[in-house]
């Protein structure tokens, strides 16, 4: 088993994208890599310079990390900085987070070939994770609960895994 905490804009939809496929066990919604303890949804709102972000426990046998990072980056603008969809301020910023160095170098490799594809450098931020902290029990599984939320993922998204 492996862990990767992604942040693609509004934590809602990335967490209901990643949940429908085989290789994900569990996924968790929170606020990763800001400067303060233990945020509140209002303060992330208000620049506290965390990022919205989904943990992924993913089985690698099942899911390799490159196939992950594929879905990834099929639902994020890898070019938008503090933006994707409708949502703007550095909560929603992109950023894939890791605790295991030996992800680092697939990491690396799949977020150059993106660049390579582009002509241009992403805003995708990898880096090592610093923190993370859960979000309210009510952002858990948002969309599941309130199926018409908004989200910057389009729901036909949703229905691409076997789960």
């Amino acid at each position: 088993m492996k862990t990767i905490y992604l942040a693609g804009g509004c934590f809602w939809g990335t967490q209901k994208f990643f949940d429908q496929f085989e290789g994900v066990k569990n996924t968790e919604v929170g606020y990763a890599n800001g400067a303060s303890a233990d945020p509140t949804y209002e303060q992330v709102c208000h620049d506290s310079g965390h990022a919205e972000t989904v943990r992924v426990d993913f089985d690698e046998n099942e899911m390799p990390i490159e196939t992950l990072l594929g879905h990834y980056f099929s639902v994020i603008d890898p070019t938008a900085v503090n933006r994707q969809g409708e949502d703007e301020g550095i909560q929603y910023r992109t950023g894939i987070y890791y605790t295991d160095e030996s992800l680092l170098p697939a990491i690396k490799n799949y977020c150059a070939g993106v660049e390579a594809d582009l002509g241009q450098p992403i805003a995708v931020e990898v880096l090592p994770l610093n923190n993370f902290y859960s979000a309210e029990e009510y952002h858990q599984k948002y969309l599941d609960k309130n199926p018409g939320g908004y989200c910057h993922i389009g729901a036909h998204m949703f229905n691409l895994g076997k789960k």
